[in-house]
């Protein structure tokens, strides 16, 4: 046989298209032509397929080898199809039989010597399998690969080491045995909340933004815990879903940054402030997630806020609305999902002493309004508490850590997010505005205090929706079916920056 198919599988963002990879052998001068708009690490799979054929013992046929990647419009990128391409070579020349190929889906790297090499995007390859309605295939996959991959349920994954082990498969000689789920309950090895002394306000604050998931800043001077609180927030959120952990780890695939040791945590992304918005919100010529969506159902923690460039701080307002961010080039386009939470800490000066209570700062009033002015308002409107971290005074200090455990916060926390998945099937903070209307209205004396604080405080209609979302993930932490005034008066006072 002449012709050969194989099927594979190419990423474009989160989505994962079958690619049919063709092999055909004809009579005439030898030649290696590969087709489908190939990038350059794709072109240079002829000569690892070559060296791999030829270093497992394989004939390289000495004909004119056309190679086409199917659909032809789709750029393929990686060298993932180096496995695809030897194996349609192996078939076609009739080194290895053909007739059950199209029972598989096959990806993978080759070294020079028949290795395999683990490819980045297994996961959302596998999940994408799934979904096209492909389950009757099996994906075989590199050993390192396949673990990742296996995640997915009801996927049948084949790991192999070697391009002889999936040959030898492929021959009914020695059968690829499936990969096992590495999916198991991990210890939560996130800091505790015992271990943060005093600030009882900003751990108030942190468990009504966790229940409802709310965005926070805090501001305060350095040294007062700021870092601590935002490292322990993660440990006090309610536990992933299988489908938010499958999400998840399907996006830390496609930056080879899986790893199984945290599947079902969720993740804490902290970029230094000198990130580029191109890291921030993904991008690139083969557009790759960035931190934003590394955060998807985590937690993005940005320190030293006003230090971060303009630029980029304001490519975080529309993904903190729509939970989303499409990246657009030229020649393609990717989206990737960004749900994530917002954990923001700065200093309230330049020299970061304002409101000490040892009176230490020397800023004038124009440093401060430069130093805050970094940060737009447009941006303050989107974050829903506004937190103030005091210094700890001697006897807080020196006194032993006495606060409650993460596991004790997290309780109350799951407790107000089950009541809230009950009545509107999602998180307050995921409201919309008629939802707002139906859930979140307060009562006659709630919402006269709450025109007052629209008319003192001058505040947006964002602004009064998310003192609404807030005050009614309040009320939910006190199992309370109505807003009440007390309610609207805490979610007021988190508006600190207006």
């Amino acid at each position: 046989m002449s012709l050969a198919v194989v099927y594979s599988r190419a990423l474009s963002g989160m989505d994962a298209p079958e690619v049919v990879v063709e092999v055909h052998l004809a009579n005439g001068l030898p030649s290696f032509t590969i087709v489908g708009l190939p990038e350059a690490e794709v072109k240079e799979s002829k000569d690892r397929v070559r060296a791999a054929l030829q270093t497992s013992q394989f004939e390289f046929p000495a004909r004119r080898i056309t190679v086409n990647l199917a659909p032809a419009d789709l750029p393929k990128e990686s060298g993932r199809y180096d496995l695809p391409i030897a194996i349609g070579i192996l078939a076609a020349s009739g080194q290895i039989p053909a007739k059950s190929l199209d029972q598989y889906e096959i990806a993978g790297e080759l070294a020079l010597t028949g290795e395999l090499r683990p490819i980045r995007g297994a996961l959302a390859m596998a999940a994408n399998m799934l979904q096209n309605g492909r389950s009757q295939r099996a994906f075989v996959l590199p050993r390192n690969s396949a673990q990742e991959a296996s995640l997915v349920q009801d996927a049948v994954v084949l790991p192999a080491g070697t391009l002889l082990e999936v040959c030898a498969h492929l021959s009914g000689h020695a059968e690829l045995v499936r990969q096992q789920s590495i999916a198991e309950t991990l210890v939560d090895a996130t800091p505790d909340f015992s271990e943060v002394k005093g600030q009882l306000m900003p751990k108030r604050a942190l468990e009504i933004a966790a229940a409802g998931s709310h965005s926070v800043l805090m501001s305060g001077p350095p040294g007062t815990g700021k870092s601590m609180l935002a490292a322990r927030f993660a440990g006090i959120l309610p536990a992933m879903s299988e489908a938010e952990a499958l999400e998840s780890a399907a996006i830390q695939s496609l930056n080879s940054a899986f790893k199984a040791s945290v599947w079902g945590r969720r993740p804490f992304r902290s970029p230094h402030h000198t990130a580029s918005a191109v890291a921030q919100v993904g991008g690139g010529g083969i557009p790759r997630p960035g931190e934003i969506s590394l955060a998807h159902h985590g937690v993005l923690f940005l320190d030293e806020l006003p230090e971060f460039s303009r630029a980029v701080l304001e490519v975080l307002r529309e993904p903190m609305e729509s939970g989303r961010i499409t990246i657009s080039r030229a020649a393609r386009q990717a989206d990737f999902p960004a749900r994530f939470q917002l954990i923001a800490a700065m200093n309230p000066c330049p020299c970061g002493y304002l409101g000490h209570y040892n009176n230490k700062c020397r800023c004038t009033p124009d440093q401060v309004a430069r130093y805050r002015a970094k940060i737009s308002g447009p941006l303050l409107d989107r974050i829903d508490l506004h937190i103030e971290v005091p210094a700890l005074r001697e006897d807080e200090l020196t006194a032993a850590a006495s606060g409650e455990s993460s596991d004790q916060i997290r309780a109350r926390v799951e407790q107000a997010r089950r009541l809230q998945i009950a009545r509107q099937d999602k998180p307050n903070d995921l409201l919309g505005s008629q939802e707002i209307d139906r859930y979140c209205a307060p009562d006659e004396a709630g919402m006269t205090l709450l025109k007052q604080a629209i008319s003192r405080l001058n505040l947006s209609a964002r602004a009064y929706h998310r003192i609404l979302k807030v005050a009614r993930s309040i009320a939910d932490l006190a199992a309370e079916e109505s807003i009440k005034p007390t309610h609207i008066a805490e979610a007021v006072q988190y508006r600190r920056f207006g």
